[in-house]
């Protein structure tokens, strides 16, 4: 490395002197202080205060070596090391070199005494002031173990320590000893930990374990597959199948807006209708709304294709929608359900226990949108409904509906009802009534069409009672098939006359007469043999005045005169069917009986029950009572059969081609509230083939003008001629018997 001029320094005698590097001089001052050094001369070096050796002697070689210490540059060499190494060795210092003598180093060992700062300082003053006047006695370092070598050229002196007195070594740290220290801090920390830790997941377990369970659980209801509703051959006239529902979470749904108008279409429900359920609210109890239904009973794959969407806060479950493949087919006499499958009305709402069966539910731990694996979880399996088998056939219902239907919108009737009965059994084989509706959409209906009028159609049914009145005489033994007397044209009971349409302008007229031209005044004279008493008691066998315990909800129970109720009027009236309450499925099922040989069968609906599991449990056996003798069922059956037979009889109407009809025309009236509608009631009851009587059919018709000849009785006709073919009922093979109105 080339030299480097440096700027003249000042030694320690304060005169300026030029650099010494590379020179002569300086390199013979050096060797004569090495020189001196092996001779072992007595002079020790001095520490300045800043740690500076300087010779006894103001030599040039001295100030040479101290104008050295002085250069910054020198100072590159030092080990930067060496201060803490005197420190670790207790003050003493070992160096290298000092001696060359015969090419051999001597390493010897030089022990420094550092002085007090005030001696320190001293010295260093007394040398700056007197150019090199030694220092006092107590600032001077003695070598022991040798002579202490100069400084090699370009390095620079080891500073010294500030001189304190004398002291032992300060005592140092013990590093094992820190980690064992450390260790057993880190251990029982760790130890600590682990107890703690023990507690909670054994001692503690249940108490933190409940205090956040109520707000992770969740719970999923597992809706119960809801039974069906089987006509009697096993069509399904109303059953559910697996939906969807869609709900929201407000408190995860974003962009509630733009949400609702991407689900409108899909759900068909308006976008403000959806988004006002979405928007954040409180529930009873102040928590936040964590579900709301948007729609129930959506198709599959409408739901996967909501799902597809991705929509925060949108989610779908299972669920399930009832369907009425019929729409309307019996849609009275079902009934329809809630969202929930909760039946409202009809056979869905009598049997609702039945249908509906027990749900299920889903309990778990929910964190971060998912359950938590390892979680509670408790699932409840739902339990099936079980199904309903019903008396009705499907495909009798719907022409005995249509034929109904269409003859009371010809006749302008508000209201109208069939009912048909399997005369052996008892069993409904349909049951229709006007108006109707789509149970597959009942909101879009009033609830008057929603009524089952065979059940709560309440009428004063008129003449059709008079079979009844008849049987009574039959049975008490009043009257004889045989029997006639002489009929006026009218007849007072109290202040009422009571007239005949068919006058017999007191001529003897026979029973069966009587019956043809359905006669006032005949039927109150058999009556007042028979006596008020004995009628009630034969109304009551009939099954009027109470419900017949069909099955449907909400049945009527109609309502008979009580005895002290009568007036002189009612003498006249009762007989005759006025002053009764009737349905026209009481009025039905006393037909049947008379069809039945005299025994009264209770009507019934349903046929059997199916469990989840396809076992069939037949109904309970309807109840029984015999009214009339078989004969004097027969004898009642002859008489009806002229309504149908005789010239200008009332129910000519009425009459089935190839087959013996038995049946009586009735006109009446409604009654709401106890209270005379409007209008009359058209009605007609008959039964085929007389013979052998099969099926029961009951028409009541509703409308503003109009009897039971012009208005039910066709109805009837079209519904019995097409139930005896339906069934494959043989024609009669004897024709009808010939009657004298008049013998």
């Amino acid at each position: 490395m080339p030299p480097r001029s440096e700027e003249p320094r000042r030694d320690a005698t304060g005169s300026r002197r030029g650099s010494s590097r590379g020179t002569p001089e300086r390199g013979a001052a050096g060797k004569r202080g090495d020189q001196a050094g092996l001779g072992g001369i007595s002079d020790a070096r001095a520490y300045t205060p800043r740690g500076r050796t300087v010779r006894d002697d103001d030599g040039p070689a001295a100030a040479g070596r101290a104008e050295q210490r002085r250069n910054p540059r020198a100072s590159r060499s030092q080990d930067p090391f060496r201060p803490a190494l005197q420190v670790l060795d207790g003050g003493r210092a070992t160096t290298r070199g000092g001696n060359r003598q015969g090419g051999t180093t001597t390493r010897t060992t030089v022990v420094r005494t550092v002085t007090d700062r005030p001696d320190r300082d001293e010295a260093t003053a007394g040398g700056r002031r007197t150019g090199g006047r030694e220092p006092r006695p107590g600032g001077v370092r003695e070598a022991r173990r040798g002579t202490a070598r100069a400084p090699r050229r370009g390095e620079r002196a080891p500073t010294r320590r500030p001189s304190r007195k004398r002291q032992a070594p300060p005592r140092l740290a013990d590093p094992g000893r820190r980690l064992r220290l450390g260790t057993a801090l880190a251990m029982a920390l760790f130890v600590a930990i682990g107890v703690r830790l023990v507690v909670l997941q054994t001692v503690d377990t249940p108490a933190y374990a409940d205090g956040g369970v109520a707000d992770r659980l969740r719970t999923v209801q597992l809706p119960a597959p809801r039974g069906a509703i089987y006509d009697r051959y096993g069509a399904a006239l109303a059953h559910s199948v697996e939906a969807r529902y869609v709900y929201a979470d407000p408190t995860q749904v974003e962009e509630i807006e733009a949400t609702a108008r991407r689900l409108s279409p899909l759900l068909g429900v308006a976008a403000s209708e959806l988004a006002e359920k979405m928007r954040p609210r409180k529930r009873i109890n102040g928590d936040d709304s964590r579900f709301e239904y948007l729609a129930r009973g959506v198709d599959i794959d409408r739901a996967r294709e909501i799902n597809a969407l991705e929509l925060p806060g949108i989610y779908t479950q299972r669920d399930e929608r009832r369907e009425v493949p019929g729409g309307d087919l019996a849609a009275n006499l079902i009934g329809f359900t809630s969202v929930d499958m909760v039946g409202l009305e009809g056979l869905e709402a009598r049997y609702d226990d039945l249908l509906h069966g027990e749900d299920g539910e889903r309990v778990f731990e929910m964190g971060l949108g998912a359950p938590i694996p390892g979680g509670y979880s408790r699932t409840t399996q739902a339990k099936p409904g079980s199904s309903i088998g019903l008396t009705v056939d499907r495909d009798l219902q719907f022409v005995t509906q249509r034929i109904l239907s269409e003859k009371a919108r010809a006749a302008q009737a508000s209201t109208a009802a069939a009912v048909v009965l399997d005369a052996r059994t008892g069993e409904v084989l349909a049951q229709a009534s006007e108006p109707t509706y789509n149970a597959a959409k009942p909101q879009s209906s009033e609830p008057t069409d929603r009524e089952d009028a065979a059940t709560s159609f309440v009428v004063d049914p008129g003449s059709v009672h008079k079979a009844i009145t008849f049987g009574a005489a039959l049975q008490e033994g009043v009257i004889t098939p045989d029997t006639s007397f002489p009929v006026a044209n009218s007849v007072v009971k109290g202040d009422t006359p009571f007239t005949d349409t068919h006058y017999a302008n007191g001529r003897r007229m026979s029973v069966a007469g009587m019956m043809a031209y359905s006669s006032n005044v005949g039927t109150i004279e058999i009556a007042d043999k028979l006596g008020p008493e004995r009628l009630i008691d034969y109304q009551r066998r009939f099954g009027l005045g109470e419900p017949t315990g069909v099955g449907m909800p909400g049945e009527a129970s109609g309502r008979l005169l009580p005895l002290s109720e009568w007036s002189g009027s009612s003498h006249g009236s009762v007989p005759i069917g006025h002053s009764v309450d009737a349905t026209p499925l009481q009025m039905a099922a006393a037909y049947a009986a008379i069809a039945n040989d005299g025994t009264y069968i209770q009507p019934h609906l349903v046929k059997e029950t199916i469990d989840p599991q396809g076992k069939r449990t037949p109904a309970e056996p309807p109840a029984t009572r015999q009214v009339l003798s078989p004969d004097n069922a027969k004898a009642l059956r002859t008489l009806l059969e002229a309504v149908t037979t005789v010239d200008n009889a009332t129910g000519l109407a009425a009459a089935v081609p190839g087959y013996r009809v038995a049946g009586k025309t009735g006109t009446g009236w409604r009654l709401v509230d106890g209270k005379k509608q409007p209008g009359n009631v058209a009605s007609f009851i008959g039964m085929a083939p007389a013979e052998n009587p099969r099926y029961v059919i009951a028409v009541f018709v509703h409308s503003p003008g109009g009897g039971g000849g012009e208005v039910a009785a066709p109805a009837f006709q079209e519904m019995m001629t097409f139930t005896l073919r339906h069934f494959k009922v043989p024609p009669s093979t004897e024709p009808a018997p010939n009657f004298a109105v008049f013998p």
